[in-house]
């Protein structure tokens, strides 16, 4: 529409005033929710890395865990580093595989079937179910039967893990354009070859981004360890008998002493535990920048 008509509809000036009013305030506001949501998480950074980074050596990475009366700089965090990849990555094994074939089956075969509904329906709940009561649901059905374990660990945090890539794997296999299904089916491919071939291979990206998040989500959880697999000094390597640590647990504890030694510590192994959290995040965003540009 011209100026003169503008300058002849006093309403359109009005509407456009308004438009571009309520965009800058909602602006506004969506910057002030970011502000305001930044501002503890910077402070927790900052607590963390203050009072853990002089901590942190290589000896610090890789000696055994002392007493908790053990003075600042004695002893460090290596059994917890080693008990927690040694329990995630079993989870990982656990989970990632149910999942990803789980959301294959919701969105290349279930439908809307009542199997597959059950599926969506289950794995909404899980994503909001508190992780002590995971911790509390394996003490009751696993380590008050067989005793605390590695594997009891690994079974509450790959239930953890679960809803999170069912979900995520599911989101990313919607975004695969039906296209490129129908072109496979032109060409006589079975659904079988169609989503091994092409649907997944598309979506791999978002898929990996989404699996590297729950290992992360799964790596900082300290409830469901402390009611499956305690808390010791020592690595268990044998993940089927006997109690084992992790850093998670090993954080709560030190930080329930007086010692300073011992929370010296806990905010070490906290740091680090940031860092593995942080690394994974580069990792999975990196994984997914490189998808989207070969798939480009």
């Amino acid at each position: 529409m011209s100026v003169v008509a503008e300058q002849q509809r006093p309403d359109l000036r009005e509407a456009k005033g308004w438009r571009r009013a309520s965009n800058r305030i909602a602006t506004s506001l969506m910057v002030l929710a970011f502000v305001l949501a930044i501002i503890p998480l910077g402070f927790v950074l900052v607590t963390v890395i203050a009072k853990g980074a002089s901590a942190i050596n290589w000896s610090f990475l890789t000696s055994q865990i002392p007493s908790e009366v053990a003075p600042p700089g004695v002893g460090g965090i290596g059994p917890a580093i080693a008990g927690t990849i040694v329990i995630v990555a079993l989870a990982s094994a656990l989970a990632v595989p149910l999942g990803i074939l789980g959301a294959i089956y919701l969105n290349e075969y279930g439908g809307t079937g009542w199997l597959a509904r059950l599926i969506g329906f289950f794995s909404d709940v899980m994503t909001g179910v508190p992780s002590i009561i995971m911790g509390l649901f394996i003490f009751s059905i696993w380590v008050l039967h067989f005793g605390f374990s590695g594997l009891a660990g690994a079974f509450a945090l790959g239930c953890l893990m679960l809803p999170i890539v069912i979900r995520s794997t599911y989101e990313m296999l919607r975004l695969v354009p039906d296209s490129l299904r129908e072109g496979s089916y032109a060409l006589g491919a079975t659904k079988a070859r169609v989503t091994v071939t092409v649907v997944l291979p598309a979506a791999i990206g978002g898929i990996v981004s989404g699996v590297l998040l729950a290992i992360a989500r799964a790596a900082g959880e300290t409830a469901p360890l402390l009611f499956t697999i305690l808390t010791v000094t020592t690595v268990n390597w044998n993940v089927f008998s006997g109690p084992n640590t992790s850093l998670p647990s090993l954080i709560f504890a030190n930080a329930n002493t007086p010692y300073a030694g011992a929370q010296s510590r806990g905010w070490g192994a906290a740091l680090t535990l940031i860092a593995i959290a942080f690394i994974l995040m580069i990792v999975s965003r990196m994984i997914t920048a490189r998808f989207a540009r070969f798939q480009r």
